[in-house]
């Protein structure tokens, strides 16, 4: 293993992202942190990107879990070994002491750190995790935490939402959005009618809409699942998305495939 160990980090709390970011400095002080995240399509891309070593991946993050940032990563062939960080109590947490992960609880405590970080150092010496034994358990972790309800309840989905097309101001239903798209400080957002501009990032979006229809397919591009006509893979395993009721196509990155496996 290199001297030096490349990172991601994501979490979208500020005080526990920087906090986590402080004490690894202090337990790991060789480990370099290529990029820090805040939700999960961002973290996806970056280590996609950056192909670290390790990363340190919040469980409920804005648009996609940690959990199916790693299936991502896994269906991409990008081998990272994962550290999964999650405020589930202990009960939920007997879900991850089977198998090849590890996990820290929050608010995450200095010693647990470091003695999770010397068993990724270890593992790194071997040469990483297994591929065919983490993506077992992913699947697994996947079928059992969706039954556990998280420590703060979300609020409902949302339904109406007004974006403003010219000088009219629209009441437009989130089901009939194809999808949204980041446009510097606005979010387009696209529907069988045309486009009308949204005041609010893509990122705030990513924690109202419902999270099993509105996926993200790139940092910038939120799809409607319902939307979808079909998606087809080239070789280098970027996809691309056609639309039922819109014309243009929809690019999907190579990590953001695993979304669309069974489509």
């Amino acid at each position: 293993m290199a001297d030096t160990v490349r990172c991601v980090v994501a979490e979208d709390e500020a005080l526990l992202r920087e906090s986590l970011v402080q004490m690894l400095g202090q337990v790991w002080p060789e480990l370099e942190i290529v990029a820090v995240c805040e939700d999960g399509g961002s973290a996806l891309e970056a280590i996609a990107a950056h192909q670290p070593n390790v990363a340190f991946l919040d469980i409920r993050m804005p648009g996609l879990s940690g959990l199916e940032v790693a299936s991502g990563l896994l269906e991409a062939g990008v081998k990272t070994d994962i550290v999964f960080v999650t405020a589930y109590d202990q009960y939920a947490i007997a879900a991850f002491e089977r198998g090849a992960v590890d996990y820290l609880l929050k608010p995450v405590a200095r010693e647990r750190l470091a003695a999770t970080v010397e068993r990724v150092r270890q593992r790194l010496q071997r040469g990483g995790q297994d591929g065919g034994q983490l993506r077992a358990q992913l699947q697994a972790l996947l079928q059992q935490l969706a039954t556990v309800a998280p420590s703060q309840p979300k609020a409902p989905p949302l339904v109406w939402l007004t974006a403003s097309r010219g000088q009219e101001t629209r009441l437009i239903l989130v089901d009939d959005v194809a999808y949204f798209q980041s446009d510097s400080k606005y979010t387009v957002v696209m529907t069988a009618d045309g486009e009308a501009l949204l005041r609010k990032p893509i990122r705030d979006l990513l924690e109202v809409l419902d999270p099993s229809m509105f996926k993200q397919v790139h940092r910038s591009t939120i799809v409607n699942l319902r939307a979808v006509a079909g998606v087809t893979r080239d070789e280098s395993g970027r996809g691309t998305l056609r639309l039922k009721n819109r014309p243009e196509t929809l690019a999907v990155s190579q990590p953001f495939m695993a979304l669309f496996r069974n489509m």
